[in-house]
């Protein structure tokens, strides 16, 4: 049998699991296919490693990876795809916002040839009106500076074949947008829409200030786009000043000395000084992730695995263990 893992980042979801375990294991139940839970604890302080232990106890296929701190849950699944050993990987969201009853397809799809399979999201109006016109500003402006690299829409909710998932962990950036990453994989691919529900249980930990962090890094990370606009930029304001200054030139030969303005005076400086600490900041945002990049730090640390082989192991942290497309996990 072909063994399906579902990759479930967790944070602070000691309300969800059990209904999220309870759920999944219905919906497999009906299916020919192994499955494993890969559970990935990233840095909670509630319960929740304390309930994935207890689960699999109950259920051998419950596997979980514990996390040292909070690293983020780009990193969380990045450690998830890292002990993923399924011919065919899931990543998940615990709060039932991806609907489980959809995995069925997305099996369905890749035993007919599909190698990723996305799940896109059709109707978010259990969404705010604010988060809907933010994401869809986001995806829009990203797929515009990436060249359509992304699916408008699509999250993380997607299954990938075990080929992708190596090609994945072969990326070695330290700022990491999975999303982004999807589309650099390529390979063949189907769309499955989507009503996204209501989270059944726990709450959201995305803020509106980590969401804006979030879409930075997606967009620094695949597209220099935003610096090569002042390049533009700068050119165009040199022509201005230079066309301006033959203007106030051949208007004195011509017409005589004139007293300059202060408030003109006062409306190029501010402008100009505003462009260019504006632009400082956009370089700065791109060295920001050069400095993060060089420094090499293990994309995360594992304190505790549970169903695995080296269960209580520390291993290096994921960093630069790729694996090869011929290699056998």
């Amino acid at each position: 049998m072909a063994r399906i893992s579902l990759v479930i980042p967790v944070l602070n979801e000691q309300e969800s699991i059990t209904l999220f375990y309870e759920t999944m294991s219905e919906v497999m139940a009906g299916m020919r296919h192994d499955v494993e839970f890969v559970f990935v604890d990233d840095g909670s302080t509630d319960a929740t490693l304390s309930i994935l232990k207890r689960l699999h106890e109950k259920d051998p296929r419950v596997k979980a990876v514990s996390l040292s701190r909070n690293f983020g849950k780009e990193y969380a699944l990045t450690a998830g795809f890292y002990h993923a050993t399924g011919d065919a990987v899931i990543p998940m969201d615990v709060d039932m916002q991806d609907p489980p009853q959809l995995v069925a397809t997305f099996v369905e799809h890749w035993e007919n040839g599909a190698e990723m399979v996305i799940g896109v999201r059709e109707d978010r109006l259990r969404d705010s009106r604010a988060k809907r016109w933010s994401s869809s500003l986001f995806y829009k402006v990203f797929r515009f500076l990436t060249k359509n690299m992304i699916e408008e829409n699509a999250g993380d909710f997607r299954l990938m074949s075990r080929r992708i998932v190596q090609e994945l962990l072969r990326f070695p950036e330290s700022v990491r947008f999975n999303k982004g990453l999807y589309g650099c994989v390529g390979f063949s691919r189907v769309l499955v829409p989507y009503a996204r529900p209501a989270r059944q249980a726990g709450h959201s930990k995305w803020s509106g200030w980590k969401l804006w962090n979030f879409a930075l890094d997606g967009i620094t990370s695949f597209s220099t786009f935003p610096l090569r606009i002042w390049s533009y930029l700068g050119g165009s304001i040199a022509l201005c000043g230079f066309l301006y200054a033959l203007f106030l030139v051949l208007r004195t030969l011509f017409c005589g000395v004139d007293v300059p303005g202060y408030a003109s005076i006062m409306v190029v400086t501010l402008t100009l000084g505003g462009l260019i600490l504006l632009s400082l900041g956009i370089i700065g945002e791109y060295l920001g992730r050069i400095f993060e990049e060089v420094k090499r730090r293990p994309l995360f640390i594992v304190r505790q695995t549970i169903g695995f082989a080296d269960d209580g192991a520390t291993p290096a942290g994921g960093r630069r263990a790729p694996l090869s497309p011929d290699s056998d996990r």
